[in-house]
């Protein structure tokens, strides 16, 4: 996950980021850079997310939101750990506050 630099050729798509059958099913555009790789590490935030201002919701099993909150990205690891305290918060997603594009989905490690 990084920010493209100006130049840089992108792909704006619509993208289904939680195909659950709920009401909190979604899908909104996503901006995908050519070459670019999926970020699957394990306790790592990427700097992309760290600078910005996002919102993390947690959802259960069956789709259902359960909790959200705002939060700096520099003090994401706090939200992740209070969002997850819910017993009930089986994952996670990740959206840019402003736009409210989908970022990213956080599971249990």
């Amino acid at each position: 996950m990084t920010d493209s630099n100006e130049g840089d050729e992108l792909l704006l798509v619509n993208y289904e980021h939680h195909p659950v059958d709920s009401p909190y099913r979604m899908r909104f555009a996503i901006y995908v850079r050519r070459g670019e790789e999926t970020y699957d590490a394990i306790e790592q935030v990427p700097e992309q997310l760290r600078i910005r201002q996002l919102a993390g919701r947690s959802f259960d099993r069956n789709g259902m939101m359960v909790g959200w909150e705002l939060v700096d990205g520099r003090e994401l690891e706090g939200a992740i750990e209070r969002l997850f305290a819910d017993p009930n918060a089986a994952y996670l997603h990740v959206h840019y506050a402003a736009p409210g594009c989908y970022a990213a989905r956080i599971d249990r490690a």
